[in-house]
């Protein structure tokens, strides 16, 4: 075979890799798309006095309160219980979206619960993956430098 026959036939290799991987990434969004459409998680509060209910994304959909016993709660206790539910409900909903992105290698390595709470600085995320992608094609990466601000 001559080189130029190799290189071609690499290069349709890679872009047969490139269109499998795309089409799996599109299996995946429309996954996430279902899940953040049609799926709810319901928490319940620790004294099972209020359960919350959020959509796919965690946002809150619904405060249902059950008997009176809310009532008889001190407001910062009640407060303290609202706020750990609400941080519950949020992060099992997140999860779930997470591990359908991370099903099947996306997003190898990011914590995207964590970016999402805020508990992952985006530039450190976005320093790793272009770090993870520079050196995937065996090269250095040309904007380590500007990105750190050097």
């Amino acid at each position: 075979m001559s080189d130029a026959t190799d290189h071609e036939a690499y290069y349709a290799r890679r872009l047969d890799e490139a269109f499998d991987q795309l089409e799996q990434e599109r299996v995946r969004v429309g996954e996430v798309s279902r899940v953040w459409k049609e799926e709810q998680t319901t928490v319940v509060a620790k004294d099972r006095s209020f359960t919350m209910t959020f959509d796919g994304r965690g946002d809150l959909t619904d405060l249902s309160f059950h008997g009176t016993r809310y009532r008889s709660l001190a407001p910062t206790e009640l407060a303290h219980l609202i706020v750990a539910t609400l941080q519950s409900g949020r992060l099992q909903a997140l999860e779930r979206t997470a591990a359908i992105v991370q099903e099947g290698g996306g997003a190898d390595g990011l914590d995207l619960v964590g970016l999402a709470t805020g508990k992952v600085d985006p530039s450190e995320m976005i320093e790793s993956l272009m770090g993870s992608m520079f050196a995937e094609m065996g090269v250095e990466d040309p904007t380590r430098g500007e990105r750190r601000g050097r």
